[in-house]
C-alpha cells in the first residue's frame, strides 16, 4: 500500500508542471482567425541556417506576417539568439518579415532570447510590453503563454501545428516539452533574471 502511495506521488510531482502549462494557456491559445487583437506579437526564435530561418522557424515568421497583415496586432518583436554561432538569428527573422510585408518601422528585435523565460522578461522590460500574441509552434505554446503571464504579461497566442510538415522535428518538440516544463515551472517561481538584461 505504501509503495502505491509513492508511486501516485511520485506521477502526480512529475506530471504537475505540465499540468501547470495546459492550465495557465487553458482559452488563450487560439488561431489567427480568432486570436484577440494584441499591440504586438513576439515571435521566439528557433534555428537560422545560414541562407535564411530553419522550416519552423519560417512557419512562425508566417504567422506574424498574417497577424500583422490582417490587423491583429500593430507590430512584431522577434527574440532570439543574434549570435554568429547561433546564425543571427534576429536579424535573418527580421530580413524574412521585411521581405514578407512587415514594414521596417514595424519590427523590433531582442538579440538575446536565449530562453522563453529570458524572452518574456525582456519584452516586458525593455519594450514595455504587457500584452502580446505569442508566436511559435504549437507543441511550444502552452509553455510561452504559461511563462508569458508568470512575467506579467495578458499573453495570448498562436501556435503552428507543424505536424504535417516537419512530422521529427514536432515530435521531437512535444518530447522535450516534459522536461522544459519542470524548468518552466521553477522560472515562473524562482523569478530569475534573464542571460543578459540590457539591450
Amino acid at each position: 500500500m505504501t509503495l502505491w502511495i509513492v508511486v501516485a506521488g511520485a506521477c502526480a510531482a512529475a506530471l504537475t508542471p505540465y499540468v501547470w502549462l495546459m492550465t495557465a494557456s487553458a482559452g488563450r491559445r487560439r488561431t489567427t482567425d480568432t486570436v484577440p487583437r494584441r499591440p504586438v506579437a513576439v515571435v521566439l526564435g528557433a534555428a537560422a541556417w545560414t541562407d535564411g530561418p530553419s522550416p519552423l522557424l519560417a512557419r512562425r515568421l508566417d504567422l506574424a506576417v498574417r497577424l500583422y497583415l490582417d490587423d491583429r496586432v500593430e507590430r512584431v518583436i522577434v527574440s532570439g539568439d543574434n549570435r554568429e554561432v547561433s546564425c543571427r538569428e534576429t536579424d535573418t527573422m527580421t530580413d524574412y518579415l521585411l521581405a514578407h510585408g512587415v514594414p521596417a518601422d514595424r519590427v523590433d528585435a531582442d538579440p538575446h532570447g536565449y530562453r522563453t523565460w529570458d524572452t518574456c522578461v525582456r519584452v516586458r522590460d525593455l519594450f514595455g510590453v504587457r500584452a502580446a500574441t505569442m508566436v511559435t509552434q504549437s507543441f511550444h505554446l502552452p509553455r510561452t503563454i504559461a511563462l508569458a503571464r508568470a512575467a506579467g504579461i495578458d499573453a495570448v497566442g498562436v501556435g503552428d501545428p507543424s505536424m504535417g510538415a516537419r512530422r521529427r522535428s514536432t515530435v521531437i518538440g512535444y518530447a522535450r516539452e516534459a522536461a522544459a516544463a519542470v524548468k518552466a515551472l521553477r522560472d515562473a517561481v524562482l523569478r530569475p533574471a534573464p542571460a543578459r538584461s540590457g539591450p
